[in-house]
């Protein structure tokens, strides 16, 4: 696979509030990659990965992500890269009111989906990819934390994106389910996509080799393997 660059990060400061929690963060990342981003509570990692998301706005450095400027980005522009992010989050964000395979529609819908046949194609396709293939039907208060957190990489899969940012995807989670979803999210990477994955479990970044980017003290330092 030719090496190609998703993430092009220098001398960013990274703020929540009005508090600069990581400072002059520089951060370079390669299609195929996996890295962990790991550090106490508090450290910024999260904030890191909302940068990327655009949730929090970068003002300062320089930062390029896919083909997008992250420190000069239009209102506008936003949801289309979000289109090229598959975001996982702790707390899943399934819409309760409906089934599994009624999330991932939604979901599909909002980007411009229309044909029906595509959409369901798809959504079996992405099921099937983490393992849920036969829970389609199911509401997601039927699901383990588990399941729930496997649905939620599907749905982030949906688009295909080349980039994967998990924010804490295990953090409540038992350990051996754990280990399952790293597992399946480095499956993931091995074919061509990039994770970016928060966590302070130190257990699963020893189980699971891969890059390692440490938030401490208000920097961002590349330790890594």
């Amino acid at each position: 696979m030719e090496e190609t660059v998703l993430l092009n990060m220098k001398g960013v400061d990274i703020c929540r509030k009005e508090n600069v929690v990581l400072h002059e963060a520089s951060l370079t990342l390669h299609n195929g990659e996996f890295v962990y981003v790991i550090g106490k509570v508090g450290t910024g990692k999260s904030s890191l990965l909302k940068s990327l998301y655009c949730e929090i706005p970068i003002k300062t450095g320089e930062a390029q992500l896919l083909d997008y400027n992250l420190c000069r980005m239009k209102k506008k522009d936003i949801p289309y890269l979000r289109r090229k992010l598959g975001i996982i989050f702790q707390d899943f964000q399934l819409l309760t009111d409906r089934s599994i395979y009624r999330n991932l529609e939604f979901v599909l819908k909002a980007t411009g989906w229309k044909k029906k046949t595509d959409i369901q194609e798809r959504i079996e396709k992405v099921l099937s990819q983490v393992g849920m293939q036969d829970k389609g039907y199911k509401m997601p208060h039927e699901l383990s934390g588990g399941e729930q957190q496997r649905i939620v990489i599907a749905r982030a899969l949906l688009n295909d994106p080349p980039l994967i940012l998990a924010d804490e995807p295990t953090g409540n989670l038992d350990p051996e389910t754990s280990g399952q979803l790293v597992k399946l999210l480095h499956d993931i990477c091995e074919k061509g996509r990039t994770v970016i994955m928060t966590t302070h479990n130190y257990t699963l970044v020893h189980n699971f080799p891969a890059r390692i980017v440490k938030c401490e003290n208000g920097y961002l330092s590349d330790v890594g393997e």
